[in-house]
């Protein structure tokens, strides 16, 4: 039999309130209390914090806090990933950041989904993947939705809530965010 956290990270339904994982968030709250009200200036400390809270990153990760997020271990980033202030990450299941991406004021990063159905919904949620290409900004105050993918070298437009998949090289705006303009294509007079 699976366990909760098991069933969190595949997708299913699962109880939040399971001691394990009650447990994991706990152990990053403590760690986001030390990043975000001890260590608020980012110093050797708040990077030995950071390290810890999110484990699986490339070189040149910074935050700049405050920043929240649910466990930590589940935000996944390449090299030369940026988070301005007060950025949200429930990260219930796997987020994947690729590298050189900026993330501006107040994006929120959604893997959290909760059933429709009130009765489920006291007592059970689920978790949907997120991906971020590489060579991506993310606008301030955009949120991105559980299960979604953005592509590479993308914009989201600030404000946007992005609740499906973004292709590659796309500049997308709104609420829905849709594609409104192809970015980085060779222009015909350079052909």
């Amino acid at each position: 039999m699976k366990t909760e956290k098991e069933k969190m990270m595949s997708g299913e339904y699962y109880n939040a309130f399971d001691p394990e994982l009650v447990k994991g968030r706990r152990t990053a709250k403590n760690l986001l209390h030390t990043l975000n009200v001890k260590e608020y200036r980012v110093t050797k400390k708040a990077k030995e914090v950071l390290k810890e809270l999110i484990p699986n990153t490339g070189a040149g990760f910074y935050i700049e806090p405050p920043f929240h997020c649910d466990y930590g271990y589940n935000i996944f980033a390449g090299d030369n990933v940026y988070f301005n202030v007060n950025c949200v990450v429930l990260d219930c299941a796997p987020v994947t950041i690729g590298s050189n991406v900026f993330i501006a004021p107040n994006v929120q990063i959604y893997t959290a989904h909760h059933p429709l159905d009130a009765e489920l919904r006291k007592t059970l949620e689920n978790a949907y993947p997120v991906t971020i290409g590489d060579d991506t900004w993310i606008g301030g105050n955009s949120v991105i939705c559980p299960g979604v993918t953005i592509g590479k070298g993308c914009v989201i437009g600030a404000g946007s809530v992005v609740t499906k998949n973004i292709p590659d090289n796309s500049l997308a705006v709104g609420n829905p965010a849709k594609v409104i303009k192809k970015l980085n294509q060779e222009s015909e007079s350079n052909k």
